[in-house]
């Protein structure tokens, strides 16, 4: 199958975001409860689903204390932990040769929209997307299905062209929320989704690695 729109997910799938977003996530615990998370599974877990929600969940604060939380995170990931990060090996080149075969691309991350750009600025890939979605900083669009939903409103995908899209991400709320959305999902196996868990959730496809993914897409 061709796919003519591809919307990509950010952390995990196009860069290496661990350093930086872990780093800033314990500075906030740090400055406000007292304490850093140490345990990897618990911090590979971080990347991704909106904080707000993981602070709260996690570790059981209010969501007054989550706010405060989110500020100091962003105070450090802001200026310092964005640029700790680096693009997987082959991103550039697959983006480019999307774009030369025609392909109209669209980010679609839960990140803030803001910092969105300046990672894709950063490390010179902004050039290759039609259409930059994230969250945005006051919460109103805090999640991946609003995210994708407004990708796709800026994308001007009808039901049927929606036909002609999918999703590319590394975790389940990515192949969830395209799915509730209509659109096809590409898992990527080399972020920080599990290779079980992402396949529980029925993907249309799942790929190894970039040049796998650059296979899939490029057809």
């Amino acid at each position: 199958m061709s796919f003519t729109y591809i919307l990509f997910d950010l952390d995990g799938t196009l860069t290496d975001s661990f350093e930086g977003i872990t780093k800033s996530f314990n500075y906030a615990l740090k400055a406000l409860c007292g304490y850093e998370e140490n345990d990897q599974d618990m911090l590979s877990g971080i990347i991704g689903p909106p904080l707000r929600d993981l602070y709260i969940k996690n570790y059981g604060v209010t969501p007054e204390l989550a706010e405060k939380l989110i500020e100091k995170y962003r105070e450090r990931f802001s200026t310092v932990g964005l640029y700790e990060n680096k693009v997987y090996d082959g991103v550039p080149e697959m983006l480019a040769a999307l774009k030369e075969k025609g392909k109209v691309l669209a980010l679609a991350s839960a990140k803030p929209e803001e910092f969105c750009v300046k990672i894709l600025r950063h490390f010179d890939l902004f050039k290759y997307f039609d259409e930059t979605a994230g969250a945005s900083l006051d919460g109103s669009c805090d999640t991946k299905e609003k995210v994708i939903e407004e990708a796709v409103r800026r994308l001007g995908l009808t039901e049927e062209t929606k036909k002609e899209a999918v999703m590319v991400g590394d975790r389940e709320m990515d192949i969830l929320a395209a799915h509730e959305k209509g659109i096809a999902v590409a898992a990527v196996g080399y972020g920080y989704g599990r290779e079980k868990e992402l396949k529980a959730c029925k993907p249309e496809f799942f790929v190894s690695n970039v040049m796998e993914l650059e296979e899939l897409l490029l057809h």
